[in-house]
């Protein structure tokens, strides 16, 4: 990458990364001054973590009171004593919260998925308690940048009003997931709901802000020239985000997706982030201490597991050891000594499996995912992949680099993980991405389209076969309906600028329109297997409503118009939608002609609720 241009504005704004990671969050910035190169910095002092010398994370943690008043996020939360105050108090700890915005129609996202999620506090949606800890990150960064910098409660009276927010989600978080994320933004009163206080907020996903980090610390060379493909593997608390880029030929200082970016969380039915180490380490030690007098201590061995052995492991052969209490607590039948448990190595046992003392077997899922989604990116891009980045704070794990090393150092693909601050790829990489935004062409994860009702013609076996379904439309046609007319085939390089333009026809019996009228016109999509997918009675299951496109009806021009059967008139609008896809979120147009010279305005996105009866 070229030196970062100069600031080109003519007035002084900040733009602030709020990475709200399932374990760890942190936050990047940068001061946009005029005729100045910007500079992307981070936030490495909060609240209770100021002895901590450049703590660029915290954790993703609320504790709340009974009446639901948040008493202490983040850092607060783990300070010594706070766990006890909590039990005391009867305090309600949020944690894992990001995962309640996931999908819940996915395949595999069923119960046992879900048990495994901390529920969220009584009378709370997950949007009011994201909005609670968006509000505790803007309020740190406020603090950091006043103290920070020379004169900075002044620097921060300048900027205040003209800040941009970034936020970063996982691969496979889509308009839904964006639309809840926007309403917790204005919730924390971060930004005012309006066009203009909307626009101010921009999403990017956890494996584009990946690439942008990656270029900023030495992804360049071989790994990129001459069209080389990349891996970027975010592994992160909650979810492993798999996105593959090249660089673009024509155009130096571009990039473009050149696979379907995949993301596995919870919505498959297994676990893979870093979180589920821990998760499958409680399951083990709830079997393995069942007779044991500390049972009921397995919350808080995994609690010590997590803050030490679980990011020392490294060596499979040697024995573990998780301190969790004094000199006299002893279980020689459960290798419980002087307040330390003992986890066996890969030599002391005979076969590798989760019900013997071994810590390996909890990384295995993540392991094995990792790997199998690498090879498919290579097998899937549109360009051949020499390398593989490993980003994320589940990528400072020295076993995970070493099995992943190991595993495709064979396929002739080249590991790299950059040397400073993984955990902060994401945030430092949102900031980039709004400065620099190299990528310029992205890949279609899903089918996208509409279903239309189309003449009926006899001699069609497909429209024979739903003949019992035609009806008289207001024109006085035939027509059969749900047929599926495709907008956007899955795996289709698109670029930023690439419009689809679809042709809408609103038929009515009465020109009489009242000014609130509106017409919501159905974008869906389809996640099967079928490669040009024709009609919703087939496989039905597979088609979801993504969104509705609002039009105010009295905007556009109506035409009377004579019925092509029988007698009389009716009433006809024709429009068309303009989606473009090929951002980090959808935008919608609507365009019509008046007197022959087109017209256009901004359209309402209005998404469908991601629940199992959402949508259809």
């Amino acid at each position: 990458m070229s030196a970062r241009a100069a600031y080109s504005g003519t007035q002084r704004k900040l733009v602030l990364a709020l990475d709200v990671g399932t374990t760890f969050s942190g936050i990047s910035y940068c001061i946009l001054d005029p005729g100045q190169v910007p500079e992307i910095k981070g936030v490495t002092r909060f609240p209770a973590h100021e002895q901590v010398n450049g703590a660029s994370k915290i954790p993703t943690i609320i504790y709340y009171d009974r009446s639901g008043k948040v008493q202490a996020v983040g850092a607060e939360a783990m300070v010594e004593g706070i766990y006890e105050q909590a039990e005391e108090e009867h305090w309600i700890k949020a944690e894992w919260f990001k995962l309640h915005l996931r999908s819940t129609i996915a395949p595999g996202a069923g119960k046992e998925v879900s048990d495994d999620i901390p529920p969220l506090p009584l009378n709370k949606s997950v949007v009011e308690v994201l909005a609670d800890f968006l509000a505790y990150l803007f309020k740190c960064a406020e603090s950091y940048i006043q103290d920070a910098h020379l004169n900075g409660v002044n620097l921060w009276t300048s900027v205040k009003e003209q800040i941009d927010f970034v936020l970063s989600h996982p691969n496979g978080w889509e308009g839904t997931q964006q639309s809840e994320m926007r309403k917790a933004t204005v919730l924390a009163g971060l930004i005012p709901d309006t066009t203009r206080g909307r626009r101010r907020l921009s999403f990017v996903t956890e494996g584009e802000a990946s690439l942008h980090f990656a270029i900023q610390h030495g992804l360049q060379g071989e790994a990129v020239e001459n069209g080389n493909g990349v891996v970027i593997v975010d592994a992160g608390g909650g979810t492993i985000d798999i996105s593959s880029y090249s660089k673009n030929t024509s155009s130096k200082q571009t990039f473009e997706e050149i696979a379907v970016p995949q993301f596995f969380d919870i919505r498959s039915g297994h676990f893979y982030g870093s979180i589920f180490v821990s998760v499958y380490a409680h399951r083990f030690l709830s079997n393995y201490l069942a007779d044991s007098p500390f049972v009921d201590d397995v919350k808080h061995i995994v609690r010590c597991f997590d803050k030490t052995t679980k990011l020392k492991f490294r060596n499979v052969d040697s024995p573990q050891y998780v301190k969790f209490g004094s000199t006299r607590d002893n279980d020689a039948s459960h290798s419980i000594r002087f307040g330390q448990l003992k986890l066996l190595g890969m030599t002391a046992i005979e076969s590798w499996t989760m019900d013997r003392a071994d810590i390996a077997p909890f990384f295995e899922p993540s392991v094995n995912c990792i790997i199998k989604a690498v090879l498919e990116q290579r097998k899937n891009a549109h360009k051949p992949i020499s390398h593989v980045v490993l980003v994320g704070g589940f990528a400072s794990s020295d076993y995970l680099l070493d099995r992943i090393h190991s595993a495709l150092g064979t396929e002739n693909l080249s590991i790299h993980r950059p040397d400073t601050h993984v955990n902060k790829a994401v945030s430092d990489g949102a900031i980039s991405f709004y400065l620099d935004h190299v990528v310029r062409t992205r890949i279609s994860k899903i089918t996208y389209g509409t279903f239309y009702s189309m003449l009926y013609n006899p001699n069609e076996p497909d429209h024979k076969l739903r003949r019992k379904k035609a009806y008289t439309s207001e024109s006085g046609d035939k027509v059969v309906p749900d047929s599926f007319d495709i907008i956007l085939p899955k795996n289709t390089q698109i670029s930023e600028a690439k419009e689809f333009r679809q042709r809408y026809v609103y038929e009515c019996a009465s020109s009489a329109v009242s000014d609130s009228s509106h017409l919501n016109d159905d974008i869906w999509c389809y996640r099967g297997h079928i490669t040009e997918p024709k009609w919703k009675d087939v496989d039905t299951k597979n088609y979801r409503k993504l969104c509705k496109i609002d039009t105010k009806l009295s905007n556009l021009p109506m035409k009377k118009t004579q019925k092509t059967k029988g007698s009389g008139v009716y009433y006809i609008v024709k429009y068309d939608i303009i989606l473009i896809f090929g951002l980090t979120e959808l935008k919608a147009q609507i365009a019509w002609k008046e007197k022959g010279v087109e017209k256009r305005s901004e359209a309402k996105i209005i998404y469908e609720p991601d629940t199992p009866d959402g949508g259809n």
